[in-house]
């Protein structure tokens, strides 16, 4: 798989978890993938909602790894 394919399964796992974290007042932005390695920020009511944590990992890395299985690891930088 090309980086450019990466990208868009990524995108497209994005897409398909966009509207759950806008439905709470969040958003999420894809910043990077390198080395297998997704680094995603959360936005808007994510930042500060306490499971973020839950739902980064649940919620977007599950999600990530079944458009894209090579992914590894999804980290979110703060904003």
């Amino acid at each position: 798989m090309t980086t450019q394919e990466l990208r868009l399964n990524v995108e497209k796992a994005l897409e398909e978890i966009r509207p759950f974290l806008q439905n709470d007042g969040g958003d999420i932005e894809l910043i990077s993938i390198e080395n297998n390695e997704v680094t995603v920020q959360l936005q808007g009511a994510c930042i500060s909602c306490s499971v973020n944590q839950m739902t980064l990992k649940s919620g977007v890395e599950m999600t990530i790894k079944k458009y894209a299985p090579q992914i590894e690891k999804v980290t979110n930088i703060s904003a």
